[in-house]
Protein backbone atom coordinates (compact mmCIF):
# COMPACT_ATOMS: atom_id res chain seq x y z
CA UNK A 1 0.00 0.00 0.00
CA UNK A 2 1.22 3.48 -0.93
CA UNK A 3 1.84 5.74 2.37
CA UNK A 4 5.25 8.07 1.79
CA UNK A 5 4.55 11.29 1.67
CA UNK A 6 7.41 14.10 0.72
CA UNK A 7 6.41 17.00 2.93
CA UNK A 8 8.77 20.34 2.38
CA UNK A 9 8.60 23.27 4.41
CA UNK A 10 11.41 25.62 5.13
CA UNK A 11 10.22 26.44 8.60
CA UNK A 12 11.37 23.21 10.52
CA UNK A 13 8.72 23.89 13.45
CA UNK A 14 6.21 23.53 11.09
CA UNK A 15 7.90 20.31 9.09
CA UNK A 16 8.32 18.17 12.32
CA UNK A 17 4.48 19.47 13.33
CA UNK A 18 2.77 18.39 10.15
CA UNK A 19 5.47 14.98 10.13
CA UNK A 20 4.11 13.87 13.84
CA UNK A 21 0.47 14.38 12.30
CA UNK A 22 0.92 12.02 9.12
CA UNK A 23 3.11 9.86 11.07
CA UNK A 24 0.16 8.78 13.68
CA UNK A 25 -1.93 8.39 10.68
CA UNK A 26 0.83 5.74 9.93
CA UNK A 27 1.48 7.72 6.63
CA UNK A 28 5.71 7.69 6.27
CA UNK A 29 6.71 11.56 5.71
CA UNK A 30 9.71 12.32 3.92
CA UNK A 31 10.52 16.08 4.86
CA UNK A 32 12.76 18.61 2.97
CA UNK A 33 13.63 21.86 3.85
CA UNK A 34 13.47 23.56 0.09
CA UNK A 35 12.90 22.82 -3.36
CA UNK A 36 16.42 21.78 -4.21
CA UNK A 37 16.52 18.68 -1.24
CA UNK A 38 13.01 17.64 -2.72
CA UNK A 39 13.88 17.58 -6.14
CA UNK A 40 15.97 14.45 -5.68
CA UNK A 41 13.61 12.33 -4.14
CA UNK A 42 10.53 12.97 -7.20
CA UNK A 43 10.76 10.56 -10.01
CA UNK A 44 8.52 9.22 -12.31
CA UNK A 45 8.25 6.05 -10.02
CA UNK A 46 8.01 7.91 -6.84
CA UNK A 47 5.12 5.98 -4.74
CA UNK A 48 3.72 8.37 -2.82
CA UNK A 49 2.33 12.67 -3.27
CA UNK A 50 4.17 15.79 -2.63
CA UNK A 51 2.34 18.04 -0.03
CA UNK A 52 4.95 21.39 -0.46
CA UNK A 53 4.22 24.96 1.03
CA UNK A 54 3.91 27.44 -1.69
CA UNK A 55 5.88 30.47 -0.21
CA UNK A 56 9.75 29.06 0.39
CA UNK A 57 13.19 31.19 0.14
CA UNK A 58 14.76 30.84 -3.15
CA UNK A 59 12.45 28.62 -5.68
CA UNK A 60 8.40 28.39 -4.33
CA UNK A 61 6.16 25.77 -4.17
CA UNK A 62 4.94 26.97 -7.76
CA UNK A 63 8.62 25.53 -9.27
CA UNK A 64 7.83 22.22 -7.26
CA UNK A 65 5.25 21.82 -8.55
CA UNK A 66 6.65 22.36 -12.73
CA UNK A 67 9.26 20.37 -11.79
CA UNK A 68 7.16 17.68 -10.56
CA UNK A 69 4.88 17.75 -13.62
CA UNK A 70 7.71 17.90 -15.71
CA UNK A 71 8.74 14.16 -14.62
CA UNK A 72 5.20 12.52 -14.07
CA UNK A 73 2.13 14.68 -15.05
CA UNK A 74 -0.19 12.41 -12.37
CA UNK A 75 2.11 12.85 -9.27
CA UNK A 76 -0.34 14.87 -7.05
CA UNK A 77 1.13 17.69 -5.76
CA UNK A 78 -1.15 19.43 -2.27
CA UNK A 79 -0.22 22.67 -1.40
CA UNK A 80 -0.31 24.96 2.26
CA UNK A 81 -0.76 28.28 2.10
CA UNK A 82 -0.68 31.00 4.67
CA UNK A 83 -3.70 32.78 5.91
CA UNK A 84 -5.03 35.33 3.42
CA UNK A 85 -3.18 33.36 0.24
CA UNK A 86 -6.09 31.83 -1.00
CA UNK A 87 -5.93 33.15 -4.61
CA UNK A 88 -2.44 32.30 -4.73
CA UNK A 89 -3.61 28.61 -3.83
CA UNK A 90 -6.34 28.75 -6.37
CA UNK A 91 -3.75 29.64 -9.07
CA UNK A 92 -2.12 26.69 -7.71
CA UNK A 93 -4.74 24.25 -8.87
CA UNK A 94 -5.06 25.81 -11.70
CA UNK A 95 -1.58 25.23 -12.78
CA UNK A 96 -2.04 21.56 -11.81
CA UNK A 97 -2.15 21.13 -8.09
CA UNK A 98 -4.40 18.31 -6.30
CA UNK A 99 -5.62 20.26 -3.91
CA UNK A 100 -4.89 22.62 -1.24
CA UNK A 101 -4.88 23.56 2.92
CA UNK A 102 -4.42 26.55 4.34
CA UNK A 103 -2.22 26.77 7.12
CA UNK A 104 -2.56 26.33 10.20
CA UNK A 105 -4.60 23.11 8.80
CA UNK A 106 -6.12 20.40 11.31
CA UNK A 107 -4.43 17.24 11.43
CA UNK A 108 -7.54 15.64 10.44
CA UNK A 109 -7.93 17.67 7.05
CA UNK A 110 -4.41 17.21 6.23
CA UNK A 111 -4.46 13.32 6.38
CA UNK A 112 -8.05 13.13 4.74
CA UNK A 113 -6.95 15.52 1.74
CA UNK A 114 -3.52 13.42 1.26
CA UNK A 115 -5.03 10.15 1.74
CA UNK A 116 -7.63 10.92 -0.88
CA UNK A 117 -4.33 12.01 -3.58
CA UNK A 118 -2.74 8.54 -2.14
CA UNK A 119 -5.47 6.75 -3.21
CA UNK A 120 -5.27 8.65 -6.34
CA UNK A 121 -0.99 8.45 -6.98
CA UNK A 122 -1.76 4.30 -5.91
CA UNK A 123 -4.63 3.87 -8.76
CA UNK A 124 -2.12 5.99 -11.64
CA UNK A 125 1.02 3.44 -10.66
CA UNK A 126 -1.31 0.49 -10.55
CA UNK A 127 -2.60 1.20 -13.97
CA UNK A 128 1.09 1.71 -15.17
CA UNK A 129 1.90 -1.78 -14.08
CA UNK A 130 -0.98 -3.77 -15.82
CA UNK A 131 0.11 -1.52 -19.05
CA UNK A 132 3.43 -2.47 -19.34
CA UNK A 133 2.74 -6.10 -18.16
CA UNK A 134 0.14 -5.86 -21.28
CA UNK A 135 3.19 -4.62 -23.29
CA UNK A 136 5.63 -6.68 -22.26
CA UNK A 137 4.05 -10.19 -21.38
CA UNK A 138 6.41 -12.58 -21.22
CA UNK A 139 9.93 -11.14 -22.17
CA UNK A 140 11.37 -14.47 -22.15
CA UNK A 141 9.19 -16.28 -24.86
CA UNK A 142 8.99 -12.66 -26.59
CA UNK A 143 12.65 -12.23 -26.47
CA UNK A 144 14.87 -16.29 -26.51
CA UNK A 145 13.80 -17.71 -29.68
CA UNK A 146 13.83 -21.42 -30.23
CA UNK A 147 11.69 -24.64 -30.62
CA UNK A 148 14.43 -27.00 -29.19
CA UNK A 149 14.39 -28.19 -25.73
CA UNK A 150 17.30 -26.37 -25.13
CA UNK A 151 15.84 -22.88 -25.92
CA UNK A 152 12.75 -24.19 -23.77
CA UNK A 153 15.31 -25.04 -20.44
CA UNK A 154 17.29 -21.46 -21.29
CA UNK A 155 13.83 -19.69 -21.00
CA UNK A 156 12.89 -21.50 -17.92
CA UNK A 157 16.05 -20.75 -16.09
CA UNK A 158 16.01 -16.68 -17.08
CA UNK A 159 12.39 -17.06 -15.52
CA UNK A 160 13.66 -18.62 -12.64
CA UNK A 161 16.95 -16.48 -11.95
CA UNK A 162 14.40 -13.33 -12.67
CA UNK A 163 12.88 -13.98 -9.38
CA UNK A 164 15.13 -13.16 -7.19
CA UNK A 165 17.69 -10.91 -6.64
CA UNK A 166 21.41 -12.33 -6.56
CA UNK A 167 23.93 -11.84 -8.93
CA UNK A 168 24.19 -13.60 -12.41
CA UNK A 169 26.79 -14.68 -14.50
CA UNK A 170 26.12 -15.08 -18.31
CA UNK A 171 28.13 -17.36 -20.18
CA UNK A 172 27.98 -18.15 -23.88
CA UNK A 173 29.84 -18.72 -27.03
CA UNK A 174 30.49 -15.35 -28.99
CA UNK A 175 27.94 -13.87 -30.28
CA UNK A 176 25.30 -15.90 -28.51
CA UNK A 177 23.27 -13.39 -26.61
CA UNK A 178 24.64 -12.27 -23.47
CA UNK A 179 23.09 -8.46 -23.50
CA UNK A 180 19.44 -9.59 -24.88
CA UNK A 181 19.25 -12.49 -21.80
CA UNK A 182 20.41 -9.93 -19.48
CA UNK A 183 17.86 -7.37 -20.59
CA UNK A 184 15.19 -10.71 -20.59
CA UNK A 185 16.18 -10.92 -16.79
CA UNK A 186 15.75 -7.61 -15.76
CA UNK A 187 12.33 -7.15 -17.79
CA UNK A 188 11.15 -10.41 -15.58
CA UNK A 189 12.51 -9.06 -12.51
CA UNK A 190 10.57 -6.95 -9.66
CA UNK A 191 13.18 -4.09 -10.88
CA UNK A 192 11.49 -3.98 -14.32
CA UNK A 193 10.31 -0.37 -14.41
CA UNK A 194 13.95 0.70 -12.73
CA UNK A 195 16.99 1.51 -14.75
CA UNK A 196 18.74 -0.70 -17.04
CA UNK A 197 22.67 0.23 -17.65
CA UNK A 198 24.72 -1.87 -19.80
CA UNK A 199 28.40 -0.85 -19.89
CA UNK A 200 31.61 -2.80 -22.19
CA UNK A 201 33.77 -4.02 -19.43
CA UNK A 202 36.89 -3.15 -21.65
CA UNK A 203 35.67 0.54 -21.24
CA UNK A 204 35.09 0.50 -17.93
CA UNK A 205 37.07 2.33 -15.68
CA UNK A 206 36.50 3.14 -11.46
CA UNK A 207 34.60 6.35 -12.48
CA UNK A 208 32.51 4.78 -14.90
CA UNK A 209 31.31 1.91 -12.57
CA UNK A 210 30.13 4.44 -9.81
CA UNK A 211 28.18 6.37 -12.37
CA UNK A 212 26.79 3.45 -14.03
CA UNK A 213 25.62 2.02 -10.15
CA UNK A 214 24.37 5.60 -9.84
CA UNK A 215 22.22 5.42 -12.88
CA UNK A 216 21.15 2.05 -12.32
CA UNK A 217 20.33 2.73 -8.56
CA UNK A 218 17.38 0.08 -8.15
CA UNK A 219 18.06 -1.45 -11.51
CA UNK A 220 19.98 -3.41 -13.17
CA UNK A 221 23.79 -3.02 -14.59
CA UNK A 222 24.96 -5.60 -16.84
CA UNK A 223 28.48 -5.31 -17.81
CA UNK A 224 29.46 -6.89 -21.01
CA UNK A 225 32.35 -9.25 -20.92
CA UNK A 226 33.73 -8.70 -17.60
CA UNK A 227 36.51 -10.57 -18.18
CA UNK A 228 37.62 -7.11 -20.34
CA UNK A 229 37.71 -5.17 -16.48
CA UNK A 230 41.09 -4.13 -15.95
CA UNK A 231 42.55 -4.85 -12.32
CA UNK A 232 41.19 -1.40 -11.25
CA UNK A 233 37.85 -1.73 -12.13
CA UNK A 234 37.62 -5.49 -10.83
CA UNK A 235 38.61 -4.02 -7.43
CA UNK A 236 36.15 -1.13 -8.36
CA UNK A 237 33.08 -3.38 -9.00
CA UNK A 238 33.84 -5.93 -5.81
CA UNK A 239 33.64 -2.29 -3.49
CA UNK A 240 30.14 -1.64 -5.08
CA UNK A 241 28.96 -4.95 -4.86
CA UNK A 242 30.45 -5.65 -1.12
CA UNK A 243 28.98 -1.94 -0.22
CA UNK A 244 25.29 -3.09 -1.62
CA UNK A 245 25.02 0.00 -3.73
CA UNK A 246 21.65 -0.94 -4.54
CA UNK A 247 21.95 -1.81 -8.14
CA UNK A 248 21.68 -5.72 -9.30
CA UNK A 249 24.80 -7.13 -11.27
CA UNK A 250 24.14 -9.17 -14.60
CA UNK A 251 27.94 -9.86 -16.05
CA UNK A 252 28.34 -11.68 -19.52
CA UNK A 253 30.93 -13.59 -20.82
CA UNK A 254 32.22 -15.67 -23.79
CA UNK A 255 35.96 -16.53 -21.54
CA UNK A 256 36.32 -19.10 -18.89
CA UNK A 257 36.62 -17.02 -16.12
CA UNK A 258 38.05 -20.08 -14.20
CA UNK A 259 40.85 -20.00 -16.78
CA UNK A 260 41.54 -16.23 -16.12
CA UNK A 261 41.10 -16.47 -12.37
CA UNK A 262 44.14 -19.39 -12.59
CA UNK A 263 45.74 -17.76 -15.06
CA UNK A 264 46.14 -14.30 -12.31
CA UNK A 265 44.29 -12.28 -15.31
CA UNK A 266 40.59 -12.02 -13.04
CA UNK A 267 40.12 -10.98 -8.91
CA UNK A 268 39.22 -14.75 -7.45
CA UNK A 269 36.89 -12.56 -4.74
CA UNK A 270 35.40 -11.32 -7.16
CA UNK A 271 35.02 -14.29 -9.26
CA UNK A 272 32.96 -15.98 -6.98
CA UNK A 273 31.18 -13.13 -6.18
CA UNK A 274 29.39 -13.10 -9.39
CA UNK A 275 29.12 -16.40 -9.77
CA UNK A 276 26.44 -16.95 -7.02
CA UNK A 277 23.73 -17.86 -10.41
CA UNK A 278 24.82 -18.70 -13.42
CA UNK A 279 23.06 -19.33 -16.94
CA UNK A 280 24.49 -20.45 -19.80
CA UNK A 281 23.53 -19.62 -23.29
CA UNK A 282 23.72 -22.34 -25.45
CA UNK A 283 25.46 -22.63 -28.83
CA UNK A 284 24.10 -22.79 -32.42
CA UNK A 285 25.74 -25.86 -33.46
CA UNK A 286 23.97 -27.22 -29.86
CA UNK A 287 20.25 -26.60 -31.22
CA UNK A 288 20.34 -26.42 -34.94
CA UNK A 289 16.57 -27.27 -35.19
CA UNK A 290 16.70 -23.37 -33.61
CA UNK A 291 18.22 -21.53 -36.01
CA UNK A 292 15.15 -21.95 -39.12
CA UNK A 293 13.62 -19.89 -36.40
CA UNK A 294 15.70 -16.96 -35.78
CA UNK A 295 16.71 -16.94 -39.48
CA UNK A 296 12.85 -15.73 -40.22
CA UNK A 297 12.73 -13.99 -37.36
CA UNK A 298 15.47 -11.80 -38.30
CA UNK A 299 14.40 -11.42 -42.03
CA UNK A 300 11.00 -10.22 -40.76
CA UNK A 301 13.00 -7.79 -38.63
CA UNK A 302 15.08 -6.71 -41.48
CA UNK A 303 12.71 -6.01 -43.66
CA UNK A 304 10.61 -3.95 -41.58
CA UNK A 305 13.28 -2.09 -40.82
CA UNK A 306 14.49 -1.49 -44.35
CA UNK A 307 11.10 -1.37 -46.11
CA UNK A 308 11.42 -4.42 -48.00
CA UNK A 309 9.35 -6.95 -49.11
CA UNK A 310 9.50 -10.00 -47.35
CA UNK A 311 11.25 -12.81 -49.63
CA UNK A 312 10.13 -16.86 -49.31
CA UNK A 313 12.17 -18.67 -47.93
CA UNK A 314 12.47 -21.74 -49.32
CA UNK A 315 13.05 -25.59 -47.88
CA UNK A 316 16.57 -25.54 -49.49
CA UNK A 317 17.59 -22.37 -48.05
CA UNK A 318 17.02 -23.90 -44.41
CA UNK A 319 18.14 -27.11 -44.83
CA UNK A 320 21.45 -24.85 -45.84
CA UNK A 321 21.86 -22.87 -43.07
CA UNK A 322 20.93 -26.10 -40.34
CA UNK A 323 24.11 -27.74 -42.11
CA UNK A 324 26.48 -24.65 -40.79
CA UNK A 325 28.57 -24.23 -37.37
CA UNK A 326 27.58 -21.02 -36.74
CA UNK A 327 30.60 -20.12 -34.62
CA UNK A 328 28.83 -16.33 -34.69
CA UNK A 329 25.87 -18.23 -33.44
CA UNK A 330 22.77 -16.07 -32.93
CA UNK A 331 24.98 -12.66 -34.21
CA UNK A 332 26.32 -14.36 -37.39
CA UNK A 333 22.70 -15.50 -38.40
CA UNK A 334 21.52 -12.39 -37.77
CA UNK A 335 23.99 -10.84 -40.58
CA UNK A 336 23.00 -13.44 -43.13
CA UNK A 337 19.30 -13.02 -42.52
CA UNK A 338 19.84 -9.46 -43.36
CA UNK A 339 21.88 -10.19 -46.40
CA UNK A 340 19.08 -12.52 -47.52
CA UNK A 341 16.50 -9.81 -46.69
CA UNK A 342 18.61 -7.55 -49.26
CA UNK A 343 18.83 -10.09 -52.10
CA UNK A 344 22.47 -11.03 -51.35
CA UNK A 345 23.77 -14.59 -52.15
CA UNK A 346 24.39 -16.57 -49.43
CA UNK A 347 27.59 -18.64 -49.85
CA UNK A 348 27.78 -22.10 -48.20
CA UNK A 349 28.98 -22.69 -44.85
CA UNK A 350 31.40 -25.32 -44.21
CA UNK A 351 29.54 -28.50 -43.02
CA UNK A 352 29.74 -29.53 -39.10
CA UNK A 353 30.89 -32.54 -37.32
CA UNK A 354 27.31 -34.02 -37.55
CA UNK A 355 26.97 -37.20 -39.91
CA UNK A 356 24.74 -37.44 -42.35
CA UNK A 357 21.72 -38.79 -40.60
CA UNK A 358 21.60 -36.99 -38.11
CA UNK A 359 21.82 -33.47 -40.29
CA UNK A 360 18.94 -35.23 -42.58
CA UNK A 361 17.00 -35.77 -39.25
CA UNK A 362 17.68 -32.11 -37.91
CA UNK A 363 16.55 -30.95 -41.03
CA UNK A 364 13.89 -32.75 -42.08
CA UNK A 365 12.24 -31.87 -38.29
CA UNK A 366 12.70 -28.09 -39.03
CA UNK A 367 10.47 -28.59 -42.05
CA UNK A 368 8.07 -30.52 -40.06
CA UNK A 369 7.49 -28.08 -38.07
CA UNK A 370 7.66 -25.04 -40.56
CA UNK A 371 4.71 -26.82 -42.56
CA UNK A 372 2.93 -27.45 -39.24
CA UNK A 373 3.81 -23.02 -38.66
CA UNK A 374 2.06 -22.26 -41.73
CA UNK A 375 -0.59 -24.64 -41.42
CA UNK A 376 -1.39 -23.65 -38.16
CA UNK A 377 -1.37 -26.23 -36.54
CA UNK A 378 -3.72 -28.00 -39.17
CA UNK A 379 -2.13 -31.14 -39.43
CA UNK A 380 -3.57 -32.53 -42.60
CA UNK A 381 -3.05 -29.08 -44.51
CA UNK A 382 1.05 -29.61 -43.46
CA UNK A 383 0.82 -33.05 -44.57
CA UNK A 384 -0.72 -31.86 -48.00
CA UNK A 385 1.52 -29.13 -48.09
CA UNK A 386 4.79 -31.40 -47.40
CA UNK A 387 3.06 -34.02 -50.25
CA UNK A 388 3.30 -36.85 -47.52
CA UNK A 389 0.08 -39.13 -46.92
CA UNK A 390 -1.26 -38.02 -43.48
CA UNK A 391 -0.26 -41.57 -41.81
CA UNK A 392 3.71 -40.94 -42.52
CA UNK A 393 3.64 -37.65 -41.46
CA UNK A 394 1.85 -38.66 -38.40
CA UNK A 395 4.85 -41.14 -38.17
CA UNK A 396 7.62 -38.67 -38.30
CA UNK A 397 5.81 -36.28 -35.91
CA UNK A 398 5.85 -39.12 -33.36
CA UNK A 399 9.99 -39.77 -34.58
CA UNK A 400 10.80 -36.25 -33.80
CA UNK A 401 8.53 -35.73 -30.96
CA UNK A 402 6.84 -32.90 -32.02
CA UNK A 403 3.09 -32.05 -31.24
CA UNK A 404 0.98 -30.33 -33.85
CA UNK A 405 -1.15 -28.94 -31.17
CA UNK A 406 1.54 -26.82 -30.15
CA UNK A 407 1.47 -24.61 -33.61
CA UNK A 408 -2.16 -23.90 -33.41
CA UNK A 409 -3.06 -20.61 -33.89
CA UNK A 410 0.35 -19.53 -33.35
Amino acid sequence: MIRKVLLVDDEPAVREALAQSLELADLEPVTAGSFTVARDTISAEFDGVIVSDIRMPGKDGFALLDHAQNVDPELPVIFLTGQGDIPTAVRGMSAGAFDFLEKPCAASDLVAVVEKALRTRALVLENRRLKLKLETGDAAARMIFGESRLAAALRDRVRAVARTTAEVLLTGAPGSGTGKVAEVIHLLSGAAQRPFQKLPGALATPETLRDAFTAGRGGTVFIDEVADLTPPAQHALLDLLEAREGARVVAGTYRDLTEEVEAGRFNADLFYRLDLVRVRIPALKERPEDIPVLFRHYVSQACEQAALPQPEIDPETLSRLMEQDWPGNARAVMNAAMRFAMGLREDDGEAGELGLSERLAQVERSLLIDALRRAGGNATEAARGLKLPRKTFYDKLARHGISAGVYRDS
